[in-house]
């Protein structure tokens, strides 16, 4: 019997099931990859925001990591929602002694504005967690958080990729979702630059992009695409999902991680 590629998502927990380890359990189901979990923070939320957040101990984070990682093995690593400094710095060590590619979600808040980072825990992220990134994938409220830089333009994503990738990841995946117009994204490693375009979908219910895009990635790279190649795939799973995102609740609903079954 074939055995999935295995990827391992170390974040935390949306109880309304469309962002955090259930959106990225999802996608990784979806595109064909084995998903394992590490829970760093149970959330209660649903449509209209977070409502509660508790992070778990880092005894119990360490627990979970290598039991998953010295008996299943992992091809790649997904990371989410840390929540603190003595997290990220828990993590990034466990990630050191890893031998598989690494994407970096540097969950700073949720899709409603609510914080999902301590600001004491943002130079562990820069100095400790981004070193150890194959892909980072900030969004623009992410970048201004970590880099202090408002991008307005395409222009602005080009110094943002600059200033994340002197943090020390390999490739700087930068989210421009937030800007007027088409929806477009920069890769790049500071040589070669991808610039990524879909048209923008007329569809409010968007909660989990960014779990899933990180998500996405880092199945491609579990099933040994390279980086170009698996946020090119994630990119046109993520649209699909966005373009099919459906009401739940009173709120913004959830993007459709199964759009492809439909």
């Amino acid at each position: 019997m074939d055995i999935p590629p295995r990827v391992l998502t170390v974040a935390g927990s949306d109880s309304g099931g469309g962002a955090g380890i259930q959106a990225d359990l999802k996608t990784m189901l979806a595109l064909g990859v084995h998903g394992m979990s590490v829970l760093t923070a149970i959330t209660a939320q649903n449509s209209l925001g977070v409502q509660g957040a508790w992070e778990l101990p880092v005894e119990a984070v360490r627990a979970q990591y290598r039991s998953v990682v010295d008996d299943i093995g992992v091809q790649a690593v997904k990371t989410g929602m840390l929540s603190s400094a003595e997290l990220v710095e828990t993590v990034a060590e466990l990630l050191a002694g890893t031998d598989a590619p690494v994407v970096v979600d540097p969950v700073g808040v949720s899709k409603h504005g609510d914080p999902l980072l301590a600001a004491s825990a943002l130079d562990s992220v820069r100095t400790k967690l981004l070193p150890a990134a194959t892909v980072a994938t900030p969004n623009l409220d992410e970048v201004a958080q970590l880099t202090g830089i408002e991008v307005r333009d395409e222009a602005g994503m080009r110094r943002a990729a600059d200033a994340v990738l002197g943090f020390g990841p390999r490739w700087a995946l930068i989210k421009g979702g937030h800007l007027a117009g088409d929806a477009v994204d920069l890769l790049t490693d500071g040589g070669e630059e991808h610039w990524l375009r879909a048209s923008r979908h007329d569809n409010r219910h968007t909660h989990g992009t960014g779990c899933t895009l990180a998500s996405a990635v880092a199945s491609g790279l579990a099933q040994g695409m390279t980086v170009p190649e698996a946020v090119h795939a994630a990119k046109e799973y993520v649209t699909g999902a966005i373009a099919a995102g459906f009401a739940l609740g009173a709120g913004i609903g959830p993007v459709d991680h199964g759009w492809r079954f439909r």
